[in-house]
């Protein structure tokens, strides 16, 4: 491992291309895909929507090495029971542990129908209904995200969604039992051990043996990530999530080490994470870097995290704490973690961040499992315009109008007014039917 690789990268603001260099670190002008990956999934949601579970099996079986048919196809509630009872009791409790405060937490956000009635007698509201049925994407093989499953189906089953189904591949047809005793303890209604944008289009359009969902959430590689970009509209997807992020703003008063230490859990998840650290103190920025060259040669992923560090990862010494806030807003981090005297004043002085970990003893990996808030996050400086996953993303909301026929005489002439200004007469004698003569 080259020695360079365990220094990160000093960006300065008082540089002239100050604001080039962020944005170019932050790959906001990057494609997202790649055209070969977009026609291979477009491909292959095509071959599943015209021919159903004849497609669907043979792509299983091409990608997974594995025979799956209408038979072997759903795994038994039993075979997840199982699951849960072989997995060693620490683990299972603390994957328990961790359901029981991601589904406390998500109890605080369920919306409830509203309405109002005004003093004609019209009234107005809306109703709150769950989304009936649900497809939610868990990554199978070497990796096993228990926590995911967590995370995007106590929220489901909180706002009450009726049928739940998780898709799952199994590689050479083995099952990944801390996964499936997740999904147990979710309360997840089905599994399949499909994956891949094979399994992704198999929920949108439906085949002989898997109905269509309404919307699908979940993490999953590239292929994935696309098949939900393009059967977007067909069904509901959760977003488009890029690789991992921490921004860590910290001043003298934390341990170097452990600013190091969270720079390292983003950039294990792989290459293309991003670990940004951003501080006041020249003092500071020299201690972190000399605590990640200390840190890392003992990191088991330390070639991973190094490689993220060198091409992602960048050191920022903000001038002034204005300046320190406009930087934070520009990045727009998935997770902001606040390590100064004053983190609670300034949190609430940043806008831009999917989640923020105020103070040095709130570890953003703590919230990746069981802090209770959700860990699915908008990334790629989505945080601007986007919001965690939450209960609202598996519940819809109805406009209720109930207008009295005193109402309509005061709704329905100005109704008129403006269809008539836009020369829809139709819309307008539609409106002045209800209108008294």
């Amino acid at each position: 491992m080259p020695n360079q690789v365990t220094k990160m990268n000093v960006l300065k603001p008082s540089a002239v291309d100050f604001k080039k260099q962020l944005a170019a670190l932050l790959h906001r002008n990057s494609e997202s895909q790649g055209d070969q990956v977009e026609e291979s999934v477009a491909e292959i949601v095509q071959q599943v929507r015209a021919h159903g579970d004849t497609a669907l099996f043979a792509l299983t079986e091409q990608y997974d090495r594995f025979k799956v048919n209408a038979q072997n196809l759903q795994i038994p509630v039993e075979r997840l029971e199982s699951a849960l009872k072989s997995i060693p009791n620490e683990q299972r409790q603390s994957l328990q542990y961790a359901a029981a405060r991601i589904r406390d937490y998500h109890q605080h956000q369920l919306q409830e129908s509203w309405q109002y009635q005004e003093q004609d007698g019209t009234v107005l509201g809306q109703k709150v209904t769950p989304i009936k049925r649900v497809g939610l994407y868990v990554p199978g093989g070497k990796a096993a995200y228990p926590s995911s499953v967590l995370m995007n189906a106590i929220p489901a089953k909180v706002a009450g969604v009726e049928q739940l189904v998780m898709v799952s591949p199994t590689p050479g047809g083995v099952l990944n039992d801390v996964v499936l005793a997740a999904a147990r303890i979710a309360g997840i209604d089905t599994v399949l051990r499909i994956g891949g944008a094979q399994a992704i289009a198999a929920l949108a359009y439906g085949t002989q043996s898997v109905e269509p969902v309404d919307k699908i959430t979940g993490p999953g590689n590239i292929y994935v990530a696309t098949a939900k970009k393009q059967v977007f509209g067909q069904v509901g997807i959760d977003m488009i999530a890029g690789p991992s992020e921490v921004l860590v703003i910290a001043d003298e008063s934390v341990n170097p080490d452990w600013v190091a230490m969270d720079l390292f859990a983003q950039a294990e998840h792989d290459e293309l994470a991003q670990s940004i650290f951003l501080t006041l103190s020249e003092t500071m920025a020299e201690r972190v870097q000399s605590s990640i060259e200390r840190l890392l040669p003992e990191m088991e992923r330390k070639h991973v995290i190094a490689e993220s560090l060198a091409n992602n990862g960048a050191i920022i010494v903000a001038e002034t704490s204005e300046q320190l806030i406009e930087i934070a807003d520009f990045i727009a981090p998935e997770h902001l973690e606040i390590f100064t005297v004053d983190a609670e004043s300034l949190a609430q002085k940043i806008n831009n961040a999917g989640a923020i970990f105020i103070g040095p003893f709130s570890a953003e990996s703590m919230g990746d499992y069981c802090a209770g808030p959700n860990h699915v996050l908008p990334t790629s400086g989505t945080a601007r315009f986007s919001s965690p996953l939450g209960v609202y993303d598996f519940q819809k909301r109805t406009s209720i109008i109930n207008i009295s026929e005193q109402g309509a005489q005061t709704i329905g002439r100005h109704a008129s007014i403006i269809a008539r200004g836009e020369s829809l007469t139709g819309h307008a004698r539609s409106a002045e039917y209800r209108i008294d003569t």
